[in-house]
């Protein structure tokens, strides 16, 4: 690919009180942390280990692994981890529970570390770390995979396509795939096969009393209603089971393409024309883009960089793509790939910038349906105003994922927690402040005035609707869980029976932790 896309979307795919108040992030690292006495790793490791299986791993902040282990993608308000537990296998996870419950212990789960939301600074206490559970069986009988906790999203990929197979997937190579998946899924098979959450068959989880049980549409079914969209609060899942699809198409072909700001509004006139307000044929993976700094172009104002994939020929995807070939674009690449090659694509592989730990993400969401031309020209404008102010921000992205979802629509609202079947189209913003800068409190108030433009260009009759996998932390529960009010009416009703300790309740909670 030629030196100017390998910028190309770097931001690409990513990739409260129990009212729906208004929670600004920063406050979350602000809150009072729950108390939790300081726990000497060695203590714990002469009561918890000899309980363990054998290759099972505690330790403290003394111990070489401990920077491996605690290493995060976001840096901004981290849980306060004060011993890592590594399990040797599943069975382990219920006796670390059960051990921390009875020796008053809060446990949070760790699978790769990529959340983004504020909310997961309020936790103290172990860090039941995941990562070196990362069995991928397929049983091709019946044709599904059963991945562990720690499988991620390329080891994934890549163990089915060698044995030709596809399911749908993030298209970050480095997340997990267990962590996507509880909040619903977005990848680019979906527009085939649905959501992640669409394709589970069963779920095996950990509840926080410790018990281990096997989640199914038959087995604890209400509890599988809310493991798919709500999942993060209410279990840890130790592996899981789900569908595998035989490969029917070989090879993808993609075209970048490098826009300026003179071409915002035709560009996003020929795009919901493309996308069609969630018709777009499923032989797309989709199309997305991003407004970011790129000094090969301009130095002074945003750069427009957007790729297309599509699941077949160069010359069966030209009429879709003729429109923006007409447009006059700075730049073109394009080229044909395997599927496990499409993150390197969209530039969300393990080497990216996508993947690379430990920065301070200031970050904004919003699902909307259609592209606003008018909004998306005002984004454009105050994209450049707060770079021109603020130059050390240049690196800020705003990301646009535009799916197919045929596949998505396919499954009924009511048949899983997930509420947002109708969300076309993912807005992500993505600042990352230069440590010491001082500029967080600059870059949440842009991506407010982000995410508000994003908001205002549904019109009034649509309310803001957050992604809870992309949400930042101040967003209303009723955004992330839906507006009905029976579903967080069931969720809540849930919560009380399977955790009514609020053991689970660091990630973007149904039932927040008090102040």
């Amino acid at each position: 690919m030629p030196s100017l896309y390998c910028f190309v979307a770097l931001g690409i795919t990513l990739t409260q009180a129990l009212a729906a108040a208004y929670t600004n992030p920063k406050d979350y690292a602000q809150m009072p942390v729950p108390r939790q006495s300081p726990l000497p790793s060695e203590s714990v490791q002469q009561g918890l280990g000899p309980l363990l299986s054998k290759n099972a791993s505690i330790f403290g902040p003394d111990d070489s692994r401990w920077p491996d282990a605690t290493e995060r993608y976001q840096d901004f308000a981290v849980p306060q981890v004060q011993v890592v537990v590594q399990p040797g296998v599943e069975d382990d996870i219920p006796t670390i529970v059960k051990y921390a419950n009875e020796h008053g212990i809060n446990f949070f789960v760790v699978n790769r570390g990529h959340s983004l939301t504020s909310t997961v600074g309020r936790f103290n206490g172990i860090q039941i770390d995941v990562r070196s559970l990362t069995d991928i069986s397929i049983n091709k009988d019946a044709m599904t995979v059963k991945l562990q906790a720690g499988a991620r999203n390329y080891e994934t990929i890549d163990v089915l396509w060698k044995e030709g197979y596809v399911t749908t997937t993030g298209s970050c190579s480095c997340v997990g795939m267990v962590g996507p998946a509880l909040g619903g899924g977005h990848g680019v098979q979906q527009g085939v096969h649905g959501l992640i959450a669409d394709n589970l068959i069963g779920l095996n989880v950990v509840l926080a009393n410790g018990t281990a049980i096997t989640v199914s549409e038959t087995s604890y079914p209400d509890l599988w209603w809310a493991m798919r969209g709500a999942g993060h609060n209410f279990g840890i899942v130790t592996s899981f089971d789900m569908k595998i699809y035989p490969v029917t198409v070989p090879s993808y072909y993609y075209r970048n393409y490098v826009f300026t700001g003179k071409h915002v509004e035709p560009l996003f006139e020929e795009l919901n024309k493309f996308h069609a307000n969630g018709s777009l044929s499923p032989t797309w993976g989709g199309a997305f883009g991003v407004y970011t700094m790129e000094p090969s172009v301009s130095t002074t104002q945003a750069t427009i960089f957007w790729t297309f994939i599509y699941g077949g020929s160069k010359e069966d995807a030209a009429a879709d793509l003729s429109p923006f070939d007409a447009l006059g674009p700075v730049a073109v690449d394009e080229g044909d790939v395997p599927f496990t090659s499409i993150s390197d694509i969209l530039i969300s592989g393990l080497e990216s910038d996508l993947c690379a730990p430990s920065k301070v993400h200031i970050t904004g969401t919003a699902g909307l349906q259609v592209y606003n031309v008018t909004v998306q020209r005002q984004l454009y404008d105050l994209y450049n105003k707060k770079v021109s102010k603020e130059p050390l921000l240049s690196g800020t992205k705003l990301v646009h994922e535009g799916y197919a979802v045929e596949g998505v629509l396919r499954d009924k609202p009511e048949g899983s927690a997930f509420p947002l079947r109708d969300d076309n189209l993912l807005m992500y913003f993505d600042a990352m402040p230069p440590p010491n800068s001082g500029l967080e409190d600059f870059a949440f108030q842009w991506a407010r005035e982000t995410e508000d433009l994003w908001n205002a260009g549904e019109g009034e009759w649509r309310k803001p609707t957050t992604y809870v996998n992309y949400a930042a932390g101040h967003e209303s529960l009723e955004s992330m869980y839906g507006y009905e009010p029976w579903r967080l009416e069931k969720l809540r009703a849930l919560k009380a029976q399977y955790d009514p300790l609020n053991k689970f309740a660091y990630y973007n909670p149904i039932v927040p932790l008090e102040s």
